[in-house]
């Protein structure tokens, strides 16, 4: 059994059972049809993953590896807002007339900002502090930059990395403002797991604890006949993942160094539908 299951089986029932409706209120997301989009929400949820026992990798339905590592190489590395960098569509209908999704995600990390040890944008930065300043309280991003929402088309949702270091052990706190619990839970789980393993091998350190802290942590209503059937499938062991262990730029990473070993998974089974 994965414990990416485990927490993710915890974490739903909790909202299904304990959870409160946004049902009555004017909200914002819209179905395909135009119908409002309300959810079900717990505030505040704190998931804990430690990566040196395993990867948390749910098994309860696939998930889409290669293109969520595409995209965390699109927002860290490319640093891009450009739909036209990325091998998948995720992002098509959040894309402007001139094919960006705006001043977004890679966009705000790849801004340089003048420090006294020199010029760097903010993954550089990162990398930088863990190379000569492992015992920084200070080393961390942020990409909801208040200055440049309205020139988003889409407010970051996954917007700061916290990272830290204990002995031999990179640890990272990711937080997010708001999380579909269906569509995007375990895909942003994998990719800043991906992320904090990869910081580890470049910076010479192993991947300790990852943490999400989800601030609107929720299931849409049309969801939750779909969670609900999800919940009670069969789950299988968590898999392996193995990072090239040649890569030790953080820049030369590709999706193709990236293999997840053993990784059995069900068949997601079902359309999801996707508020927009």
């Amino acid at each position: 059994m994965s414990k990416a299951d485990e927490i993710y089986i915890e974490t739903c029932r909790g909202i299904l059972d304990g959870g409160w409706s946004d049902e009555g209120l004017e909200v914002r997301p819209r179905w395909e049809d135009g119908t409002p989009a309300h959810t079900i929400k717990r505030f505040c949820v704190v998931n804990r993953y430690d990566l040196r026992e395993e990867f948390p990798l749910m098994t309860l339905r696939r998930t889409g590896v290669r293109n969520a590592v595409d995209e965390i190489l699109w927002i860290w590395q490319k640093k891009s807002n450009r739909i036209c960098d990325l091998h998948s569509h995720i992002w098509d209908s959040w894309a402007g007339e001139d094919g960006t999704i705006g001043k977004a995600y890679g966009y705000q990390l790849g801004v340089k900002h003048i420090y006294p040890e020199g010029e760097f944008d903010q993954v550089d930065r990162v990398i930088y502090d863990l190379r000569n300043n492992p015992g920084s309280r200070r080393i961390l991003t942020n990409i909801y930059n208040h200055a440049d929402l309205h020139e988003m088309n889409l407010y970051p949702c996954a917007y700061s990395m916290t990272f830290s270091v204990t002995g031999r052990y990179l640890n990272g706190i990711l937080n997010q403002r708001s999380q579909d619990m269906l569509v995007a839970n375990n895909w942003n789980v994998v990719q800043y797991s991906v992320l904090l393993c990869m910081l580890a091998q470049v910076t010479g350190f192993l991947p300790g604890e990852f943490v999400h802290i989800i601030a609107d942590c929720h299931i849409y209503d049309r969801h939750v006949p779909l969670v609900e059937e999800l919940l009670t499938r069969k789950q299988y062991p968590a898999p392996k993942l193995r990072l090239n262990p040649e890569v030790r730029d953080f820049y030369d990473f590709t999706v193709d160094d990236v293999v997840f070993e053993g990784y059995e998974a069900n068949p997601t089974g079902f359309r999801i539908p996707v508020a927009i």
